[in-house]
């Protein structure tokens, strides 16, 4: 009988915990916002606020664990957290690990902040175009898209010349296929600086996409001229074997081929890939 009542004190207390905490959201969701990571084995649950440091990216401030009563009410416990500091930083890298937000009524429960008071040095120039620029870049690396243009977007309004801003639009515009969009801003970035490889080879792609075939040749033959960057030129013929393998040219196929191979000391992936393609190739 014992048992069975423990038993369902248990299940009250997780009940009103899922009514509190719904675990939807991964930390990429989650910048300025309380979270909370699911219940480890000693029944605490372990909360603190993700945020970005300009330097260091992604961040969890660590703030401790707390559990939860039979009336749902959350109150804080001791944890490892180490006792001669008052929080742990920790640096994130992005994953699909389901976390909670902490909902704000439970914040006074915590003894917490909405806003902690020391976020405020990360949040100088808030607005600026090189602080949208850089979060809009971040949020790209990390494969969000439509997150990276809500700043970049903004920046846009501000400078539209800012270095680097119309080639990361570009590159955010070409994630979800918005090609023409991309190719007029990196005709903006190349106007404003017309030797940046990487502006040329995010070009290239755009009209292999466009599927302006000339166009992504005369790209690439202005990068064979200026760039340093090898690399940008062996992606960019590389793609355009791809093109003709697709189409089963194998004429012009064999010609890109030979392209991509010139500017690879080594065997790499490209390399490897176009193998493949050439013996799928001469089976037809």
């Amino acid at each position: 009988m014992k048992s069975f009542l423990l038993l369902l004190v248990l299940l009250s207390t997780h009940l009103n915990a899922q009514k509190s905490l719904t675990f939807d959201k991964t930390n990429l969701q989650c910048e300025d916002k309380w979270i909370v990571y699911q219940m480890d084995k000693d029944s605490i649950y372990h909360y603190g606020f993700i945020y970005i440091d300009p330097q260091a990216g992604l961040t969890l401030h660590y703030e401790g664990g707390f559990k939860i009563d039979k009336k749902g009410t959350f109150y804080k416990v001791d944890t490892d957290k180490k006792k001669d500091v008052a929080f742990i930083k920790i640096r994130l890298q992005p994953n699909k690990i389901a976390i909670a937000v902490l909902p704000e009524e439970k914040f006074s429960e915590l003894n917490i902040q909405k806003n902690p008071e020391w976020l405020a040095i990360y949040k100088v120039d808030e607005g600026s175009v090189g602080r949208l620029y850089l979060w809009g870049f971040m949020y790209n690396g990390w494969n969000e898209i439509e997150k990276a243009l809500t700043f970049l977007e903004k920046a846009e309004k501000i400078d539209p010349n800012f270095k680097g801003l119309q080639t990361e639009l570009a590159f955010s515009y070409n994630a979800i296929g918005f090609y023409d969009k991309a190719e007029k801003s990196l005709k903006k970035a190349i106007a404003n600086n017309p030797m940046d490889c990487y502006t040329y080879k995010e070009l290239a792609y755009t009209y292999t996409k466009l599927e302006q075939i000339d166009k992504v040749i005369a790209t690439y033959d202005v990068m064979v001229k200026y760039c340093k960057e090898t690399n940008f030129i062996q992606e960019t013929a590389y793609n355009l074997a791809f093109e003709y393998f697709k189409t089963k040219d194998k004429t012009q196929f064999n010609v890109w081929k030979i392209e991509t191979k010139k500017w690879s000391k080594t065997e790499n992936q490209y390399i490897k890939n176009l193998i493949q393609m050439e013996a799928e190739l001469n089976k037809s």
